[in-house]
Parts: C-alpha cells; sequence; structure tokens
C-alpha cells in the first residue's frame, strides 16, 4: 500500500484515478475563476483555507500566474 503524498504536494499517482478528489479540484477551480473574476479576495481566501483541509494543493487548482490568496 503506498503512502500518501505529503502535504501541500502535488496529485500523487493514486490521486489521478480518485473521482472524489478529481472532483474538488475542479469544483475549486471554477469557484477561483468565480471569485477571481468578480475580485473577491474573502472568497478567495475560503477557497485556500478549504484546499488546505482537503490537502488539496494550490498548485493543482489555481491558474499559473494567479495572485496568491490574502
Amino acid at each position: 500500500m503506498s503512502s500518501p503524498p505529503p502535504p501541500g504536494s502535488a496529485l500523487g499517482a493514486s490521486d489521478s484515478n480518485d473521482p472524489r478528489r478529481s472532483s474538488l479540484i475542479t469544483s475549486l477551480r471554477q469557484r477561483f475563476l468565480i471569485a477571481q473574476a468578480r475580485n473577491d479576495a474573502a472568497a478567495k481566501q475560503a477557497l485556500f483555507q478549504e484546499a488546505v483541509y482537503l490537502n488539496i494543493a494550490p498548485e493543482l487548482w489555481q491558474p499559473s500566474g494567479a495572485e496568491p490568496a490574502p
């Protein structure tokens, strides 16, 4: 049995086959783009906190070049 990737790490090989995790990443990505379009810093911060709770690294759901959450 393989161990999970360390916190903040990129998607591991086993994660790419996890439909729940893929759905979570897609959801975070979509909601981040909406928050970014609305210039909603509070929403971006909440998404970052959610991703930390779910152990999903920001580079998996934030577009490259995005401003970091405040």
